[in-house]
């Protein structure tokens, strides 16, 4: 019977423990932020081929990170643009007022055109407008200025 009357004593210290480990472990989980839904549309007003698109695909943990390597966080996409030929590209991230970009211009190497392109671009953020902006030989949107 011994053994009866000291599990009763046992119980309630390991009951205290556990609820220690989970008031603990709940306080140490990092909350997840709310993510963003972003839609970059690129177009141009004459056939281009071969127009360079840089655009941030994901957030980068702060900013020392990103200037060490900002094309791991900014990929680069060579796509033919044109009346009726936008390129859309659709991502998530975390904080859109920092980090949400696009690009577009013609490459560096590349002959000039015949007539200019007339780039165009538009940002939205949670289905909003939030940025455009357009040039004859290039055009960005962004929400913070680069």
């Amino acid at each position: 019977m011994v053994f009866c009357k000291t599990l009763p004593l046992l119980a309630a210290p390991v009951a205290g423990l556990l609820t220690a480990s989970a008031v603990i472990a709940g306080g140490t989980a990092a909350a997840q932020p709310q993510m963003h839904h972003v839609k970059y549309t690129v177009g141009a007003s004459q056939d281009v081929v071969n127009a360079e698109i840089y655009y941030r695909e994901k957030d980068p943990p702060n900013w020392a990170e990103y200037s060490h390597n900002p094309y791991l966080y900014t990929p680069n996409q060579e796509a033919t643009l044109g009346p009726n030929k936008p390129w859309v590209f659709e991502t998530w991230l975390a904080d859109p007022n920092q980090w949400s970009m696009v690009v577009v211009g013609l490459p560096t190497e590349t002959t000039p055109p015949l007539a200019e392109p007339g780039f165009v671009c538009e940002l939205r953020v949670d289905d909003v407008v939030v940025a455009t902006d357009s040039g004859l030989r290039g055009a960005l949107c962004s929400q913070r200025p680069w």
